[in-house]
């Protein structure tokens, strides 16, 4: 049996909330979630001088009202009745602030939403996928027609696979119906031509390559069931590629790491992971991160 989680539920009072709220019992199914903190920050939550003393009677604090609100929604969605719920309404900036909650709770996944055309700016995900010292799922707008049963894995064999496959296997034990597909991008080195050996020659044997380190792969984790995609990376943006087949197979979730075999410690995240949340607002999305990763980061911001 899978470990229970705990998650941060980030909300901005805009059309996106429902969205969130309305997929919120398929997330906690799949991340297998025993407790979330569902927070609203904003950068006043005051009322103004004329609209204060023009109605007296609205004397209850704002951030009150507002978790009072949020309660009310989260009592109609039908989650399951051992799950705890903490709502919190503060006034700051949100950035710094669902930082400073992920890190006092200690949870396990942040899950913000992905915006296309509701109000708002969406900018938000971007920063925290990239600051959060744990992993996050983006919930798009369209999600609500999502099963969550189609899972496409990108993996390169690094060690922050491992880690992806860790959270897969989990999701498997969870939900026995799932269908999980592998990609692999793989590229020919600039050099080749000094081999000896043609573009085809060197392809062919980078994929050869990354068969067997699949197969290995599975040999490890024991997901011989789950297929792989094998795709030589020529001239586009690997992330891109990863994208356009998510949407070709109609994926209800794409599952990455943080960093990739490229990626330097001193990243906050890999290149691939970032332009996926960059360029990725149809797909719901989990960016998978070592729990407590990118936390040097989070003290100095802090200054704790």
């Amino acid at each position: 049996m899978a470990q229970n989680n705990t998650a941060l539920v980030g909300l901005d009072l805009t059309k996106m909330d429902q969205v969130i709220l309305d997929n919120m019992k398929k997330v906690v199914e799949l991340l297998n979630l025993n407790k979330l903190y569902f927070i609203h920050v904003a950068a006043n939550l005051a009322l103004p001088d004329d609209i204060a003393s023009t109605y007296p009677n609205l004397m209850a604090p704002v951030d009150e009202s507002i978790e009072k609100e949020i309660e009310k929604k989260i009592a109609s969605l039908g989650l399951p009745s051992g799950i705890e719920i903490e709502v919190n309404a503060e006034e700051g900036d949100p950035m710094d602030s669902l930082l400073r909650w992920s890190k006092i709770k200690h949870v396990d996944f942040i899950i913000m939403g992905r915006k296309t055309e509701l109000q708002g700016s969406g900018r938000l995900p971007k920063r925290i996928a990239q600051k959060a010292p744990a992993s996050v799922f983006f919930v798009t707008e369209d999600m609500v027609t999502k099963p969550l049963k189609k899972l496409l894995v990108p993996i390169d064999f690094s060690e922050h696979t491992e880690v992806v496959l860790d959270k897969v296997e989990e999701f498997i034990k969870e939900k026995k119906d799932a269908e999980i597909r592998y990609i692999h991008l793989y590229d020919v080195p600039i050099g080749y031509h000094k081999t000896g050996k043609s573009y085809e020659d060197f392809a062919k044997i980078m994929k050869d390559n990354a068969v067997k380190e699949f197969n290995n792969m599975v040999q490890k984790h024991k997901i011989e069931e789950h297929p792989c995609d094998f795709v030589l990376n020529k001239d586009s943006i690997k992330a891109d590629d990863i994208l356009k087949d998510a949407i070709d197979k109609n994926i209800d979730l794409v599952v990455i790491g943080s960093r990739g075999r490229s990626s330097s410690a001193a990243l906050l995240l890999g290149s691939v992971a970032e332009r996926l949340v960059e360029i990725n607002y149809k797909v719901p999305m989990l960016v998978i991160k070592r729990k407590g990763e990118n936390m040097s980061f989070l003290q100095a911001l802090l200054n704790i």
